[in-house]
């Protein structure tokens, strides 16, 4: 049998079943860290609080302004990240065309040496750059993926990443002050339902890993549950030492 029978049949299979997980996340996973992050640091600050054994309103307006603090903290970090990396690339962008439009011929042969050293026959290589060169744009887009590896047309927004991080970091912070809002008295039903949220946060997080649903929700509930046991325990120390 020769070589390109034995190997049909595996490229058929792979053509067939060429999908793939995505490795990126796409907004699934910094909503479901947003949430997450959101989640755990007021749980910690709440039962930190609890452990000074403080009254239930002092418990509950300190899950409340956690929930405000982080979330606009949160937002404002973001947006200046994102706005910063955006100005970065829009730089680099402008440098990049106006070597385009000054050095064009210099410019084209630089990609052909690319397409040369991704093992393209140099002619093939200097007739392929040479038509994609005849439109400004198009090289400046593909110029920007080769050298910079961005997408000029599909640039992050500084704005849509403060807000997916506000209201993330907001909802994961609500999960532990919601009991109090709905009547409880005592810090075990926050801490039960914030535990139940880490888990499903950790489960939905198994969809860009390669891990199963349990064992990242069990795993995220155990590290978030040692961060409020932690907490708890500083609080009750230091309430007990300035009480």
């Amino acid at each position: 049998m020769s070589i390109i029978d034995i190997e049909a049949p595996l490229h058929t299979a792979h053509r067939d079943n060429h999908t793939h997980r995505d490795v990126n996340g796409g907004w699934l996973r910094p909503a479901v860290f947003g949430a997450m992050d959101g989640l755990v640091s007021n749980l910690a600050l709440m039962t930190g609080v609890a452990g000074g054994a403080v009254a239930t309103q002092t418990i509950v307006i300190t899950g409340l302004a956690g929930l405000a603090a982080g979330a606009f903290s949160m937002a404002a970090g973001e947006y200046t990240s994102v706005a910063s990396q955006r100005e970065l690339v829009l730089a680099e962008l402008d440098i990049e065309r106006t070597q385009l439009r000054k050095h064009p011929v210099g410019e084209m042969e630089e990609l052909a040496e690319l397409y040369v050293s991704r093992g393209v026959e140099p002619s093939l290589a200097r007739e392929v750059a040479m038509q994609l060169s005849r439109d400004p744009e198009q090289a400046l887009e593909i110029h920007a993926r080769e050298e910079l590896g961005i997408d000029p047309d599909d640039l992050p927004s500084p704005m849509v990443a403060a807000v997916s991080s506000f209201g993330s970091f907001a909802l994961g912070a609500l999960l532990p002050v919601l009991p109090y809002l709905l009547g409880a008295t005592s810090l075990w039903p926050a801490v039960l339902l914030a535990l139940v949220g880490l888990f499903a946060c950790g489960a939905v997080v198994s969809r860009v890993t390669a891990r199963s649903w349990w064992y990242s929700g069990l795993r995220q509930l155990l590290l978030g549950g040692a961060a409020a046991g932690v907490t708890y325990v500083l609080g009750t120390w230091i309430g007990g030492a300035v009480g």
